[in-house]
């Protein structure tokens, strides 16, 4: 692998979600009349009808919208992985010409099984890669709905980008009430506007592409934005089930110790990991590795093989759902004992020494 890694021709993949009525079809539409979206696959997983580029399309549960040059439109029904595995082969076999996919859930819907879908099957994987999740929220209603509402909460916890809509009708001391509380959910995601919609389409396509290079990782990771978790904090200051936080270890870390940390909270606490980022820097090796996972399932670790500088600091962040703040310390905390593990297989193979 080159330094800035090799050109990744798979088919990136968008995820558009956000709860009812934030206006997620209303961005959609806006979006697909951009000629640089103009060869865009979209997969709705919705029930109702749907304006799509002027043309009124109706669409049942996990249909499939072809749109070639805003002109051709074609429906295809099937559920998500069929959906993809036609779009792949179709494209594949140069039967339809599209650029990347989009996908928009349905307003009540958790996207972590949507992320896991992208990573785990083996088939998605090799042919898609996850370009990003991008959240509406609606700047009148946002706050009493992640109030009220765990879906929200999650698809607020797990954005790569943060969309503020109907901000021209919410009060301004209101959308500021907003934005601190989705600071709070999400720290590292960018909150952007679009009023009506309107939100350039470079603003969030490839928002969650992993780090090319040592230049990238930190803004990649962005662990300054996380707080360090308290064990003594007896609770959350907005009562959230959701806790973000970040973690550093100073030098490098076994690679077995750091497999069975990863394996261990994978099998203790999985589900309850929505996100886990981090710059990690283990013994032997000359460069450290991007590591991120969505729930129990694994990103392919990437190698930063142009790391420079003598600094060997591993930096973790994590977005959880159900773990206390004594709990995501001790867990982070392991890592800085170095202890000898426990004999079990490495859970990342990648990580060991080579040859």
């Amino acid at each position: 692998m080159e330094a800035c890694g090799p050109a990744d021709d798979r088919l990136p993949v968008t995820l558009l979600t956000g709860f009812l009525g934030s206006g997620k079809t209303t961005l959609l539409n806006r979006l697909l009349r951009r000629p640089d979206l103009a060869r865009v696959a979209v997969i709705v997983n919705e029930f109702g009808d749907i304006g799509l580029d002027h043309e009124l399309v109706m669409a049942t549960t996990e249909s499939l919208v072809l749109l070639d040059s805003g002109c051709l439109c074609c429906t295809v029904r099937g559920d998500l992985l069929g959906a993809l595995r036609e779009l792949i082969a179709g494209r594949a076999a140069g039967e339809i010409e599209i650029d990347r996919v989009l996908i928009e859930t349905t307003g009540l819907a958790d996207p972590a099984p949507i992320l896991q879908t992208l990573v785990a099957d083996p088939a998605i994987a090799r042919a898609c890669r996850l370009d990003g999740v991008v959240v509406t929220v609606d700047a009148c209603a946002g706050r009493a709905t992640l109030a009220r509402q765990a879906e929200a909460r999650s698809q607020a916890a797990l954005a790569d980008r943060l969309l503020l809509t109907k901000t021209d009708l919410a009060d301004p001391s209101e959308t500021a009430a907003l934005e601190a509380r989705l600071r709070a959910l999400n720290p590292a995601a960018p909150i952007l506007r679009a009023p009506h919609g309107e939100i350039a389409a470079a603003q969030i396509l490839g928002c969650a592409r992993g780090p090319r290079g040592a230049a990238e990782a930190a803004d990649w990771l962005n662990a300054a934005a996380y707080p360090r978790p308290d064990p003594l904090a007896s609770a959350h200051p907005h009562g959230d089930d959701i806790r973000t936080a970040a973690w550093s270890v100073a030098t490098p870390i076994p690679p077995a110790v750091f497999d069975f940390w990863l394996s261990t909270l994978m099998a203790v606490a999985g589900p309850d990991i929505l996100r886990l980022k981090g710059i990690v820097h283990v013994e032997g090796m000359p460069w450290p590795f991007a590591l991120h996972t969505v729930q129990h399932v694994l990103h392919d670790p990437t190698p930063l093989r142009d790391w420079t500088g003598a600094d060997r600091t591993t930096r973790l962040v994590v977005i959880a759902r159900g773990l206390t703040e004594a709990e995501l310390h001790q867990t982070f905390a392991f890592l800085e004992t170095l202890g000898d593990p426990p004999e079990a297989e490495p859970a990342l193979p990648i990580l060991e020494t080579p040859t």
